[in-house]
């Protein structure tokens, strides 16, 4: 609607509630068409597929569309005043008036501005891609002793665990099963592992987004993703059509494809990414002394964890001790089992354990708050982020084990990944009202969870840099302060 109304040039300052956001923030079940929402209020609105199709569009006479319009705007306009009351009454008012509904507008601007996409390094960069994937063919192929249909499970699980007689052989109805996590498992059994799971994301990088990027750029040049404001349940935002959050970044041919983003003429990206911010918001939240003071004093904390846990100076942490460190302090923020633990390091279980019983030990006040969050979880069936967002837990009520052990990794994980999805909000909401204070021609135009990427005048930079870093570092006040790295770049790849 914003979008819409921005490019006709209509007025839209006196926008003041949305249904949605609200709901959103009450744990309503929220879908893109109000007629779900309202349901919950014995309002009959007709879905939005029923009338117009879900893929094929369907007309449909001018009055019907009219009275459901009617309908609609009767719902919105009735339930205003009870979904007010109901923010106010679970403290939510602050963060809807605050972060949500400003950044509502905030967004519109961005999928409205876009990004710039060089269609001529996406095709060069899928000619390299298509010569690697017949290579990995060749030699795929070669290990097996055969030719097979890589992309089936069926054949490759025959391949893998009848012909070549590896180990984890899980037989189920369609055949062996062949997933990463069991792939992962086997990886250094045999060489043609690898292979494969390079293959798998080749072939992925390809479709997903080679191929898949290419649809999606407008005769602007440009793409404009759609940043889903009221869909994830630790406030996180999201991008859709396409993904711009998920092009994978530990793998390098991965890394490059973000070369195909650029800026607009006379300008460069300003790429702006906050430093380890889950672990200082654990460490504010946890009130761990020890690590409270290293941060503040600057010392990098995968270093100063690796010399509590292995009982060595900081001077004397090796690669692989940081390394362990490092898996430790953020499997420790989303609850993760020392089972979890040896499958991400290729560790043994016990061996992990090991390691998370020396965390503890060397921090025994994560310990305390690990246990007084879970019990508050019990008690509430909620846990709260630093910015009051609730998140319901129905899973810790569930009578399977399973279940109820990730409703607690849901309890340990939500008030540190929340409070930064708040964060990073507030400074986008900040940024953007700064930009217009100083009438500030370049452009906020990509989120992705910790990161912000700008489109930026090159007159401007200097003036960018010094609003983003003082925003971003500023817009919240911890017991540690808030860090970010800030780069710049020719195209998005050269500024992250």
């Amino acid at each position: 609607l914003i979008c819409s109304l921005n490019h006709a040039n209509i007025s839209y300052e006196h926008v003041c509630f949305d249904t949605m956001l609200a709901a959103y923030l009450l744990d309503y079940n929220v879908k893109d068409d109000v007629a779900y929402l309202a349901s919950n209020f014995n309002f009959n609105i007709s879905f939005y597929e029923n009338m117009y199709g879900k893929t094929n569009f369907k007309e449909v006479d001018l009055n019907v569309s009219a009275l459901e319009a009617i309908k609609k705007a009767k719902f919105i306009f009735e339930t205003k005043d009870k979904f007010e009351s109901d923010l106010e009454k679970s403290s939510l008012t602050e963060l809807y008036n605050e972060i949500e509904l400003p950044l509502s507008r905030v967004l519109a601007h961005m999928e409205l501005d876009g990004v710039y996409v060089d269609k001529d390094v996406l095709k060069n960069m899928g000619e390299e891609i298509s010569v690697n994937i017949k290579s990995l063919e060749r030699e795929i192929y070669e290990l097996a002793g055969m030719e097979f249909n890589i992309s089936s499970p069926k054949q490759l699980g025959e391949i893998l665990f009848e012909k070549m007689n590896l180990s984890h052989a899980k037989k189920n109805k369609s055949g062996y099963s062949t997933n990463a996590e069991v792939l992962e498992k086997i990886k250094n059994e045999h060489p043609i592992v690898n292979k494969i799971l390079e293959y798998r994301m080749l072939t992925k990088l390809y479709t997903t987004y080679i191929e898949g990027l290419n649809n999606y750029i407008l005769e602007d040049s440009k793409i404009h993703t759609i940043f889903t404001q009221a869909l994830t349940r630790t406030g996180r935002l999201s991008s859709i059509e396409p993904n711009l959050q998920n092009i994978p970044i530990r793998y390098d041919m991965g890394r490059l494809i973000r070369k195909a983003f650029v800026p607009s003429n006379n300008s460069i990206f300003v790429d702006a990414d906050y430093s380890q911010i889950e672990l200082r918001i654990m460490a504010h939240m946890a009130n761990v002394e020890s690590l409270i003071d290293a941060i503040n004093k600057g010392i990098d904390i995968h270093t100063k964890t690796a010399s509590d846990i292995f009982n060595v100076s900081e001077s004397e942490v090796s690669k692989e001790q940081r390394r362990i460190s490092k898996a430790v302090n953020f499997g420790i923020i989303y609850g993760i089992s020392s089972f979890g633990l040896s499958e991400n390091l290729g560790i043994t279980a016990r061996e992990a354990k090991e390691f998370m019983d020396k965390y503890y030990n060397a921090y025994p006040g994560i310990t305390e708050y690990m246990k007084n969050t879970i019990a508050l979880a019990y008690k509430n069936g909620y846990v709260k982020t630093l910015m009051n967002r609730i998140r319901y837990i129905p899973e810790l009520n569930n009578k399977n084990y399973l279940i109820k052990n990730s409703g607690e990794r849901i309890a340990l994980n939500t008030p540190i990944q929340g409070t930064s999805a708040d964060i990073i909000k507030k400074a986008m909401v900040e940024i953007f009202k700064r930009f217009e204070e100083n009438n500030i021609k370049s452009k906020m135009i990509i989120q992705v969870h910790d990161e912000l990427l700008f489109d930026t005048l090159e007159s401007e930079l200097d003036i960018v840099k010094s609003i983003v870093t003082d925003v971003m570092e500023n817009v919240c006040k911890l017991k540690v302060p808030l860090k970010i790295e800030i780069n710049t770049g020719k195209n998005w790849y050269e500024a992250k």
